[in-house]
């Protein structure tokens, strides 16, 4: 049906800047923070990014996801009490509010929270990775003007250029510097350390990020300057169920590298390093990641504006299906391909890829949770979020703290199967009873189980072959060709009809 065909479409601009354009910063950053860090050095970046993630969840506390539910609800000719203008209003200035108030706190503690981080003397690091914290927190909501609107091309122009300012800046700090005071630039001596190496990586961040908040400030230009505060009230008991969700989803994605570093055997050098490498092995699941991620974005707004027109369920049983047949493709593409991907990280980190293909399933069931919560955000009965969420936190820090000691690396990643597998399930079944909808499980198993085959059968063919690399890619490339031919004759139908093609 043509509305699913929007939704691709919008989908793939929202992808530009949240696939491609990270993919286009993975391709080039890690590969080099793989190979001008050491492992340890790399477990810092990532435990860093880890916080910066779940504190901007605290920062915005998914005021974003209440402003398209009470936005739609605005374009309703039945309900006039708030137009879209006092729903943006109020969310802006809350989070404008909140955002100085923890920015500041988070400031003056730095040296505090340093040495809890195990970095002590790098306060340097808190006020940092706080001060991007506070320009994305207050990007959150004009991001989600423009996703409400359909204005997938301005966003994607916004993201595409932070990244692109932010590669850039990287390279300046790290590869520029160094050179200009190898070449007796003398005024660069006092603003260069080349001990302080991690920092500067934050420090594109932020300026990055201080970019893309000034491109965005014409959205806030024509702020009405209202303020509902009953409205509020009902947007805050709306969002914050889904914080819990949030963070439960960052906890799952990012924590790998923070839990190691906290339930290691070792030193804390040492649990970093190894950190490190499941960081590094997870960046190689960025691309289902990110899939996931762009439909999110685009899949959020659709379903709530769809809401608002039309009763018809269809249309998310439709959508539920398609990114089960895409993702399981992504996990096709990523194994099959594994070892001309692998080539982007250092030697020293491909220790770890035994981890891919569970933190790729994981994220397929991520994105499957993302499709059946539908239901409970549109019901506003987002507790549950929450509850589900709890659970899944439970399953994740239980078998951490448990198996990483044994386990190492592994722990993480199983943790984030068990926990994403067992939200789905229970989004599911909640979504059959709070808001039903024929979702086609059948089909979206049929799907990941010819996926899994196909990467069993290249296991058991592959060891066969003559023992060059390209006999292998052949020999996988002939298995996906037999895998696109079985799903085209079996779901081409519905896929034509679906995109309103038939």
């Amino acid at each position: 049906m043509a509305l699913l065909k929007k939704l691709a479409g919008e989908t793939a601009i929202y992808g530009v800047s949240s696939i491609l354009g990270r993919v286009v910063n993975w391709i080039i950053l890690t590969p080099y923070f793989t190979r001008v860090f050491l492992p340890e050095e790399y477990g810092i970046v990532s435990d860093l990014y880890f916080w910066i993630a779940l504190l901007l969840v605290l920062f915005t506390y998914r005021m974003e996801t209440a402003f398209f539910r009470f936005a739609s609800r605005s374009r309703k000719a039945s309900d006039e009490k708030y137009d879209e203008d006092t729903v943006f209003s109020t969310a802006s200035l809350t989070i404008i509010g909140t955002t100085v108030a923890l920015a500041g706190l988070l400031i003056y503690l730095s040296p505090q929270i340093a040495i809890w981080l195990k970095y002590p003397g790098r306060g340097d690091y808190v006020r940092i990775f706080t001060l991007i914290i506070a320009f994305d927190a207050l990007a959150a909501i004009p991001f989600a003007k423009l996703r409400m609107a359909s204005r997938p091309l301005r966003f994607a122009a916004v993201k595409l250029g932070a990244l692109a300012l932010n590669i850039l800046l990287v390279f300046f700090f790290l590869e520029g510097f160094p050179w200009l005071l190898e070449h007796d630039y003398t005024f660069i001596a006092g603003i260069y350390n080349p001990e302080h190496r991690i920092a500067y990586v934050f420090w594109a961040n932020l300026l990055a990020s201080g970019i893309s908040l000034l491109w965005l400030a014409p959205l806030y230009r024509n702020l009405a300057w209202r303020f509902a505060t009953d409205l509020w009230r009902s947007m805050l008991n709306y969002a914050l169920p889904l914080v819990i969700a949030a963070i439960a989803g960052i906890v799952n994605q990012l924590a790998g590298t923070t839990l190691l570093k906290y339930f290691g055997t070792g030193s804390t050098e040492v649990n970093l390093d190894m950190g490190g490498m499941y960081a590094a092995a997870a960046k190689l699941a960025v691309l289902m990641n990110l899939f996931v991620q762009a439909f999110n974005y685009a899949a959020e707004p659709f379903f709530f504006r769809q809401s608002a027109v039309s009763q018809d369920k269809t249309i998310y049983a439709d959508v539920a299906r398609a990114f089960a047949l895409v993702g399981s493709l992504a996990f096709i593409g990523i194994m099959f391909y594994l070892e001309l991907i692998q080539a982007f990280l250092g030697e020293d980190y491909r220790e770890g890829l035994g981890i891919l293909p569970i933190l790729l399933v994981a994220n397929f069931f991520l994105g499957l949770y993302y499709n059946f919560s539908i239901g409970y955000k549109l019901t506003d009965q987002t507790r549950w979020a929450g509850y589900i969420a709890l659970l899944g936190t439970a399953i994740t820090l239980v078998i951490n703290i448990i198996f990483i000691p044994s386990m190492t690396i592994y722990a993480p990643a199983w943790a984030s199967l068990a926990c994403f597998f067992t939200m789905t399930v229970t989004g599911y079944w909640l979504t059959r009873k709070l808001w039903p909808v024929d979702y086609k499980l059948g089909r979206m198993a049929f799907y990941l189980l010819v996926a899994l085959g196909g990467w069993g059968l290249t296991l058991l063919i592959v060891p066969l072959l003559p023992d060059l690399m390209v006999y292998r890619l052949i020999a996988n490339s002939f298995i996906l060709l037999v895998i696109l031919v079985v799903l085209y004759k079996t779901e081409g139908g519905w896929l034509r009809k679906a995109l309103g093609k038939a």
